[in-house]
Formats: C-alpha cells, sequence, structure tokens
C-alpha cells in the first residue's frame, strides 16, 4: 500500500454483510471485497482481491453478529499488516426528513436512527447493528453513516408529496427515496462515460431483489419509484411494489395482523408470491412453469409501466441505464422490458445485449441504452473519506 491507510465500507443485510476494503488517496483503490453470507444460520466469510483472486473463504458455527463481525475486522486487520485502518462507512437505507448528507456516527444519531426503524424495519435493525458492534469492539475508530435517501432529498416538490392532509405530509410521511447510494455511483460514471448522456433526460433501473427507478436530469434524482418505504414502486423479489392501500385495510378488516401484513407485503409477495416457485429471477427464468413466465411478465410490464412514467416526469428520454443484479446481468429481462418501450423509440441489439455490453442499444434506437455496473461501496468509502477529512481539519 502506498499510504498506508485504509477505509472499510460495510452494506448490511437481513442475512449477510458485504464489504469492501479501500486504500485511502484521491480516488479510493479496492483492496479486497467480499460478504459474510447466512449470518442467522451457518455464516460464510468470502473475500477477493481487487482483482477477483480468492484471498479467504471460511465457515463458521451458528454465533451471534458480533463474532461474525470481529471475524472481518481479523481479516481486516491482517489483510492491512502494518497500515492503519482509519475508519468504517455504513450504507444506512432510512435517512427520513433531516439526514440528507453522510454524518459520523455519534450516540446522538443512533438514537435518531433508532426512531426510523418504523420506517423501514426490513432494513434498519440490521442497518443500525453493525454501528453498535463496532462502538464496542474499537471504540476508537471512526465510523461514518451514508444514507440512501439522500440522493433524492431535493426532488422537486410534487415528486416528493403525496395526497394526503398537509398535517401528515409535514409530520414526515412523504416520499423519500432509495438505492441512492447506487444512482449517485451511476451519475458519477457517468459524467466519465457518456457526458452527454449525463447532462440529459435520464432512468435508471436499479433492478435487484430490491428493484426501483430514478428519473435523473443533469445527474440529479426527479423522481423514483420508491417512496414513503422500499416496499413501494416496482415489483421485487419478495416485495409487492404499488399496491391500492385498501388492500393493506382489507387485510386488516379481514382478521391479519400488523404483524401478518408485514409479512405478507415484504416477504411472501412479488416474484415469489405471483410465481410461487422463488424469489430468485435465475430460477424464474430458467423455468418452463407459466407461473413462472406469469410472474415475468409481471415484472417486465411493472417496469415499463413506470419507466413510461418517469419519462413523463422528464418530459422526455434520452437514455436508460439498467444496473444492479438483474439489471447487469439478465438480458432476457432487459430485452423484454425494453421490447414494451418501443413505442418510446427504445431498441436493443440483441449481440450486445445478450453479451452484457455496455452499450446495448440498436443503432435506430433513439434512446441511449446502457449496462452499467454499480459499486455502492466505493461511493460509501468516498463519502466516509470526505467526512473524516472534514473532521480532521475542523
Amino acid at each position: 500500500m502506498k499510504t498506508g491507510r485504509a477505509i472499510l465500507a460495510l452494506n448490511a443485510g437481513s442475512s449477510s454483510l458485504k464489504f469492501a476494503l479501500f486504500e485511502v488517496g484521491a480516488s479510493p483503490g479496492l483492496l479486497a471485497k467480499g460478504k459474510i453470507e447466512n449470518l442467522d444460520s451457518t455464516p460464510h466469510f468470502i473475500a477477493h482481491d481487487g482483482g477477483g483472486a480468492l484471498l479467504a473463504e471460511t465457515r463458521a458455527p451458528a454465533g451471534d453478529f458480533a463474532e461474525s463481525l470481529e471475524s472481518l475486522l481479523d481479516f481486516v486487520d491482517a489483510h492491512l499488516g502494518q497500515a492503519r485502518l482509519d475508519a468504517v462507512g455504513h450504507r444506512i437505507v432510512h435517512g427520513g426528513g433531516a439526514h440528507a448528507a453522510p454524518e459520523r456516527v455519534t450516540s446522538t444519531l443512533l438514537e435518531a436512527l433508532d426512531a426510523l426503524v418504523p420506517l423501514d424495519p426490513l432494513h434498519m435493525p440490521h442497518n443500525i447493528a453493525p454501528m453498535r458492534a463496532l462502538a464496542s469492539a474499537r471504540p476508537g475508530l471512526a465510523q461514518v453513516a451514508c444514507f440512501d435517501t439522500a440522493f433524492h432529498h431535493a426532488m422537486p416538490r410534487e415528486a416528493a408529496h403525496f395526497a394526503l392532509p398537509r398535517a401528515l405530509t409535514q409530520a414526515g410521511v412523504r416520499r423519500y427515496g432509495f438505492h441512492g447510494l447506487s444512482y449517485e455511483f451511476i451519475a458519477e460514471e457517468l459524467k466519465t462515460s457518456a457526458f452527454a448522456l449525463a447532462k440529459g433526460r435520464v432512468v435508471v433501473a436499479h433492478l435487484g431483489a430490491g428493484a426501483s427507478l430514478c428519473a435523473m436530469r443533469n445527474g440529479a434524482s426527479v423522481a423514483t419509484t420508491m417512496s414513503f418505504s422500499p416496499l413501494d414502486g416496482l415489483m421485487m423479489a419478495t416485495r409487492c411494489g404499488a399496491l391500492d392501500p385498501a388492500v393493506v385495510l382489507y387485510l386488516a378488516r379481514a382478521g391479519r395482523s400488523l404483524d401478518e401484513i408485514e409479512e405478507i407485503l415484504y416477504r411472501q409477495s412479488g416474484l415469489l408470491g405471483v410465481s410461487g416457485i422463488s424469489g430468485d429471477m435465475r430460477a424464474l427464468i430458467a423455468s418452463d412453469d407459466p407461473r413462472a413466465r406469469e410472474a415475468l411478465d409481471l415484472f417486465t410490464y411493472r417496469a415499463a409501466i413506470e419507466i413510461a412514467g418517469l419519462a413523463g416526469a422528464l418530459g422526455g428520454l434520452d437514455g436508460l441505464v439498467f444496473t444492479a443484479g438483474i439489471g447487469e446481468r439478465a438480458p432476457w429481462i432487459r430485452a423484454e422490458i425494453c421490447a414494451r418501450l418501443a413505442w418510446l423509440g427504445a431498441r436493443i441489439d440483441v449481440a450486445a445485449n445478450d453479451a452484457n455490453a455496455t452499450r446495448i442499444g440498436a443503432l435506430d434506437s433513439q434512446i441511449d441504452i446502457r449496462v452499467v455496473a454499480t459499486d455502492e461501496e466505493a461511493i460509501i468509502a468516498r463519502h466516509t473519506l470526505t467526512v473524516i477529512a472534514e473532521g480532521s481539519t475542523a
């Protein structure tokens, strides 16, 4: 290492912990990347270097989260040798209305984030847990919270508000938007690889187990499909997406508890619920069960409808960018979505799409169609570096 200093980026989920270790520099350089899977059963740790070579892989008996995190810190210490870990940056899904930029983690911030758990019970407890565990295990180590909602904070009022009583809006019941770290990374990448497009009207499709769309103009969020929570918008692996709110009232009046309704909407719906087979897009594409095709058709239909709606918010469409696991690696899904957008002038180059090329629009496509790999951990590292640098000069 040239600088002898490093930053660790953490992206915690319900049963996994993704991480990336970066050397501190003008542009953080990737040293190692990996994840701990099956945190709720038998943890599986795997790490690769910046070039993709395997560095370590271990399986451990069931333990608590603190033990898994400590094993990750042991790996980081061993990998860095004499180098120093300066700070840890965390992806925080929900920042509410008060957190519009990355912040240093303090006891006051942790209390504020605890209060936001009801807004996103699926993600927030898992986002908060590593911060508290690190504060206990490494009390002197700086930590920075990076909010997924921050990128959308300056959306126009008409894109952020529901048609609810003003008092509820003022109390924080509004559209927040999510996947902001991913969208921020894509916006920065387009400035480098497609400057003219970056200045234009672009819809970015972040399609993974969690899926959303973001309409950008000049690299800024104008509108997005997820709203008050990560449950809204597109159909997802196990989440229902946009839903008539009367369905919730119906379920409640039919005797379902709030916990049961939450379980249905967050964990039993989406691709899994419609197909009755799986929430994994790969399994459904490979299946010849007609229920799998029904789920795929609904997924691509909803995506196309929402893209068209965001094109309306932008007043036209110059580019469509696919990213995240499905967006980057599922040519069939991209082709189906674009076929439904042919009326907007979207045309796929079949060979380029099948090869997962960066530019997949046909020569006669009126829309620039691209595939761009996202990197939320890189954005977390950049923000973390900026916050600790500001703190050191304050």
